[in-house]
């Protein structure tokens, strides 16, 4: 087939053609704003300057340890700069970030280290004893390189390298290998693995550079902004803000640990701007001591994903006065990649009404090529009536490449052109989406679908309820049945029946939980309750 006008010559070349990556928002960074601070973590502040020429240390330094194109590097830390610059030094050598879930045992954290076959292992030391046992546990056998964190407790050493000092060993000129492709991978992220070994979930640079803008369209963000990190950076790599907030030349104020208090005094004396965290985050806000909150300035953007949150908290946000912006996605998706807009008309309606509204999962980012929910097996969307489930799916550019060395399940995640992504959801008229539940924690009694989540929203406007969680437990007469596991405010009291009695004059009677178990909830070091542990303790009882 001959070429058409535009194609015969119309050359693509380095002056008209370069591939997407995050690394371009830092170099940018760098030379507009090379004095504006960029990192505070305790006293240390790094300016773009400072920032850059580290991140460029370290990729000289790992590409003369040997790492290149496609290589693994894996980290074990929690929110410190070293975590951050990882994020670009590694990807200057062509290789791939493997961020580790800090909350992992050895033995899966083994597991992680061999399938992505890491090349180097970047520990912090207060991590150190879970790292040792872990790589008992494997065949890789990394150059490990200790983080010593002058604000974490300090734990043992694994090797005679320690990170600041290996860093002092690159070139603070290095200017890297940047992808001529950019599908080429830039890290590599591990799900949680509750049914069996976790799959190795791979990004590209052009999605990662596509979903970094795609948060700060969607959040509406400017430039500077002070961002606290409360969201773990392994977490699909802290939902891509590590290259957002860089593009915008904003200041990253790391944060090791998630404590209310820790949360309100950096607030305070950064003057931070915005803030992500999962649903359980922001409960731990709302319920924390009023004399933290004393100061605290209004306006602070808090994006929360992860889970569903319930409409209640969302309210409770929005009196202490942050702006609560609800973002959707998976680890598949680079973290959230849809957001509920919202609408200037919806401000005068009342706030129950405004923070239902807000607790819709909503549209697609900018980024976002396709949203839909879907009959899984027709592949046809369901009635946008706000009432008919199906499944929710993605489609483009930030959608992951696939899972590392698991072609079946790659296969089966985006076969018929469409990652599945295995949650339940309606579609509303104005093409909102909302979750109704994981397709795994949907409840089938005497025949009836009931959405857990609609419960756990119930659950939440009980004035004595600070968490709450609902599985199913099996009945010998209906199948299975809601089971409501509940966390009481402290200083609170109720009991099972007063649980239950308040959800039947809340919701349909056969919807109500026939099971109340008051405990703490089980979760992972993103907020999420672990619902399989749930699971298994209501089989048992």
């Amino acid at each position: 087939m001959p070429l058409n006008i535009y194609e015969r010559d119309l050359p693509r070349g380095p002056a008209n053609f370069e591939a997407l990556t995050p690394l371009a928002f830092l170099q940018r960074s760098a030379a507009v704003y090379p004095d504006h601070v960029a990192v505070i973590h305790g006293t240390t502040r790094y300016s773009y300057r400072q920032f850059a020429e580290r991140c460029r240390r370290l990729g000289s330094a790992l590409a003369k340890a040997g790492v290149g194109l496609g290589d693994t590097v894996a980290v074990l830390a929690p929110n410190i700069p070293a975590h951050l610059e990882a994020h670009f030094g590694v990807a200057m050598t062509g290789g791939v970030l493997n961020a580790i879930n800090t909350r992992l045992d050895a033995k899966t954290v083994g597991f992680i280290l061999d399938h992505g076959e890491a090349k180097v292992f970047l520990v912090d030391t207060e991590l150190g004893p879970v790292a040792a046992e872990a790589l008992k546990h494997c065949a890789a056998k990394p150059l490990v390189i200790d983080i010593v964190d002058a604000l974490g407790p300090q734990g043992p050493r694994l090797s005679q390298v320690d990170y600041d000092s290996f860093i002092t060993t690159g070139d603070p000129a290095y200017t890297g290998h940047w992808p001529e492709d950019e599908w080429q991978a830039i890290t590599l992220n591990y799900t949680s693995g509750t049914t069996g070994n976790p799959k190795g979930v791979v990004y590209h640079h052009r999605g990662a550079a596509l979903n970094a803008i795609g948060n700060l369209l969607a959040w509406d963000m400017r430039s500077h902004p002070v961002y606290l990190w409360t969201l773990p950076m392994f977490h699909c790599n802290g939902w891509c803000f590590p290259w957002t907030i860089t593009a915008l030349a904003g200041t990253h104020v790391c944060l090791r640990k998630v404590d209310p208090n820790a949360i309100f005094n950096a607030m305070k004396a950064h003057g931070v701007t915005h803030f992500c965290g999962a649903p359980t985050v922001l409960s731990m806000l709302v319920n924390a001591p009023d004399e933290m909150k004393l100061g605290l300035h209004k306006g602070i953007g808090v994006m929360t994903a992860g889970a569903a949150p319930p409409a209640v908290v969302i309210s409770a946000m929005e009196i202490m006065g942050f702006s609560v912006a609800h973002g959707y996605g998976l680890t598949e998706t680079y973290g959230p990649s849809v957001i509920c807009a919202w609408h200037k008309d919806w401000d005068g309606r009342s706030l129950p009404d405004r923070a239902a509204l807000k607790a819709r999962q909503g549209v697609p980012y900018h980024v976002l090529n396709g949203l839909n929910v879907m009959n899984p097996e027709t592949m046809t969307p369901v009635p946008a009536d706000g009432a008919t489930m199906g499944e929710v799916m993605f489609r483009g550019n930030v959608v992951m490449r696939g899972y590392l060395k698991n072609p079946k399940a790659t296969d089966e995640a985006l076969k018929h052109g469409w990652f599945h992504s295995g949650d339940l959801g309606v579609m509303h008229p104005d093409g909102y989406i909302e979750l109704k539940d994981r397709s795994k924690d949907i409840i089938i009694s005497g025949g009836e679908n009931i959405s857990t989540i609609e419960i756990e929203s119930v659950l939440y406007h009980h004035p004595a309820v600070l968490e709450a969680a609902v599985v199913a437990r099996p009945d010998a007469h209906w199948g299975e049945t809601p089971c409501a596991f509940v966390t009481l405010k402290t200083g609170q009291v109720a009991s099972d029946k007063d649980i239950i009695t308040f959800c039947r004059d809340n919701m349909a009677h056969f919807k109500a939980p026939k099971t109340v178990v008051f405990t703490d909830l089980p979760k992972t070091s993103t907020g999420k309750i672990q619902k399989f542990i749930l699971r298994e303790r209501a089989k048992a009882l």
